[in-house]
């Protein structure tokens, strides 16, 4: 590999890494906040499904700002923006002003990340682009299993505020890098951004998430009504919109192809549960279970060990025998796990009865999550394998959006924080949520015929 392409793959996963960094260290830095500025689940919720917001609704947004600018321009000022963003969220004064830095934190997400795989594909070719991918994707898993290991402890011996600053030097690190990166970037004629269809996205889901995260303190008032009501014609006119435009952000043609249709269903089911279970299994360890952040993320690390363990063989053998069977069979293990943590008492042993549900589920999970996207990018084929995996991340991004929201009502249980009954009330419904999606899986995908 040459030095010039070096630079850039270490730029890519430099600058992404602090996107998946962000969206799972702030879930340790949740207690702490709501000690230090207040508020109850409901802003808690806001705290996540702000960055989730944003991110999940413009991805598909920044993707085509990367093909009419350039990727490596939007790389930049995405990771820029990702800092300064970040540098916010740790000045926040009160609950209010840190939800708004962390929208701020979803947009320059969603300029970032498909900038950044549209930079190792427009640098790599052949064999060589699939290495840099896989080597993409790997350091994406670590960054996500350092983030609340390493949130956890600077929490323990600082502030909360401190994994904010932590994207800091990795930006300013990112941006040298990237200022000495070959510049070839490709750029695509006759494209317009659907800067209409991703308003309309932002409005009709922040609207939505606004009436079910609010419900449970409001009570069905006036703004709870009227913002649902709102959310759901903002989304009936965007997919009309989207129908009706030559260039849209969500290419609704996609959706004709049946395993494709099929996958981003289930996927909306099996990541809306796995949003939410790392939402509230963190609070619970943290806010009944008496564990520190730095304890609390290194309990679920046995998940990101097994996925790393075994997802290259599932994907691997999926392709080989048809990804029908993981794809039904992985969800159902993963949420039956699920349902046991529903005898999750407060004052627990993490050897018996913590540990062996989180290695269920993350069986359950390493055996669907490269069947998923393979059968995603498979479906809709090589030209349109880069809309195909921006849609499939949209969809997972906004399935955790509506999952904390939505299972945030019944986690209430009409307090302003969580108790031992709503979580295990939340763990009855995400361990359903992911059996729903194994057996949308197991009567929807169809394997493909052998060459």
């Amino acid at each position: 590999m040459a030095a010039s392409t070096r630079l850039t793959l270490v730029a890519a996963i430099l600058g992404s890494s602090i996107v998946f960094i962000d969206g799972s260290v702030v879930n340790v830095a949740l207690p702490p906040i709501q000690h230090d500025l207040g508020g109850g689940l409901a802003a808690q919720q806001w705290i996540v499904d702000a960055y989730l917001l944003t991110l999940g609704s413009l991805i598909l947004v920044g993707g085509s700002l990367g093909d009419i600018f350039g990727e490596a321009r939007v790389f930049r000022l995405g990771v820029a923006w990702f800092g300064l963003a970040s540098v916010l969220c740790a000045v926040a004064p009160n609950v209010d002003t840190l939800i708004v830095f962390r929208g701020l934190q979803g947009i320059a997400g969603a300029l970032l990340t498909p900038a950044s795989l549209a930079l190792i594909t427009s640098t790599f070719a052949g064999t060589a682009r699939g290495a840099a991918i896989g080597t993409w994707t790997a350091w994406s898993g670590i960054s996500t299993v350092i983030g609340p290991l390493l949130g956890g402890w600077l929490i323990g011996v600082s502030s909360w505020r401190v994994i904010f600053f932590l994207n800091v030097p990795i930006a300013i690190a990112t941006l040298v890098i990237a200022a000495r990166m070959p510049h070839n970037e490709s750029r695509r004629e006759n494209v317009h951004v659907d800067y209409v269809g991703g308003a309309l996205c932002v409005t009709g889901l922040g609207a939505l998430v606004f009436g079910f995260i609010e419900q449970p303190r409001r009570g069905w008032d006036v703004a709870v009504v009227a913002s649902l009501l709102a959310g759901a014609a903002a989304i009936a006119a965007f997919v009309v919109w989207e129908r009706r435009i030559p260039q849209p952000m969500l290419p609704l043609r996609l959706f004709r192809l049946r395993n494709f249709s099929v996958t981003n269903v289930e996927t909306f089911s099996v990541y809306g549960g796995l949003s939410a279970w790392s939402f509230f299994l963190v609070l619970f360890l943290q806010q009944l279970a008496g564990y520190s952040p730095f304890r609390a993320g290194l309990a679920t690390l046995p998940v990101t060990i097994v996925l790393f363990a075994l997802s290259r063989y599932a994907g691997r053998y999926s392709m080989r025998y048809g990804p029908r069977l993981f794809m039904a069979l992985g969800p159902l293990i993963a949420g039956g796990s699920v349902v046991v943590l529903m005898r999750l008492p407060a004052h627990l042993n993490y050897w018996t009865d913590l540990l062996p549900p989180l290695l269920g589920f993350s069986l359950g999970l390493a055996l669907t999550v490269a069947p998923l996207t393979t059968t995603v990018l498979s479906d809709a084929g090589p030209l349109d394998a880069g809309v195909a995996s921006g849609v499939n991340n949209a969809v997972a991004r906004v399935a955790g959006l509506f999952a904390i929201a939505l299972i945030g009502i019944a986690a209430s249980s009409g307090t302003a924080r969580l108790t031992e009954h709503g979580f295990h009330i939340t763990m009855l419904v995400t361990g359903v949520l992911m059996c729903a999606g194994g057996a949308i899986g197991a009567v929807g995908i169809r394997n493909p015929k052998p060459a």
